[in-house]
């Protein structure tokens, strides 16, 4: 089920995070922060969380306004706990996603990520998605680590 996260889902949620195993400890810290922020009503409240819960949270994703533009979200972070992983959760968070931005009028979706090959998978997954890659910022997390921009168009 898939559903708005709550703040009794913290915990499990760095924890899966952590288990995912692509995140480094100050990108947990920095996760913890957001989500606290959110919780606290410090977030902007067009921002969402949103949690694919099955006995406990498996799945997680969180999607903001673009800043400046029209219509346009970042999904900046989207993660299912290891032992679910090749299941379909993360393609059922991305659409739910996808349909609940088209609901409020948005027009794209991007999603970065590294151009690490440990990301390969990660790359791949958005591909299947749909997203197309759309830039590539050379050592932009640091040197030898590239950002990789996807872009979908959810509405004409």
């Amino acid at each position: 089920m898939i559903r708005l996260t709550t703040p009794d889902d913290m915990t499990a949620l760095i924890a899966l995070a952590d288990a995912v195993g692509l995140f480094q400890p100050n990108e947990l810290e920095d996760l913890k922060g957001m989500l606290a922020d959110y919780f606290e009503g410090d977030s902007d409240s067009d921002h969402f969380w949103i949690t694919d819960d099955d006995g406990g949270p498996v799945g997680v994703a969180y999607c903001a306004p673009e800043l400046m533009s029209q219509g346009i979200w970042n999904l900046l972070f989207i993660a299912v706990r290891p032992d679910r992983q090749g299941q379909g959760r993360g393609t059922a968070l991305i659409r739910y996603v996808e349909q609940t931005l088209t609901s409020r009028g948005a027009r794209m979706l991007l999603v970065d990520t590294s151009g690490l090959d440990s990301f390969e998978r990660t790359r791949a997954f958005y591909r299947k998605c749909g997203y197309d890659e759309e830039a590539r910022i050379r050592d932009y997390y640091k040197t030898g680590d590239d950002k990789v921009t996807f872009r979908k168009v959810l509405a004409a």
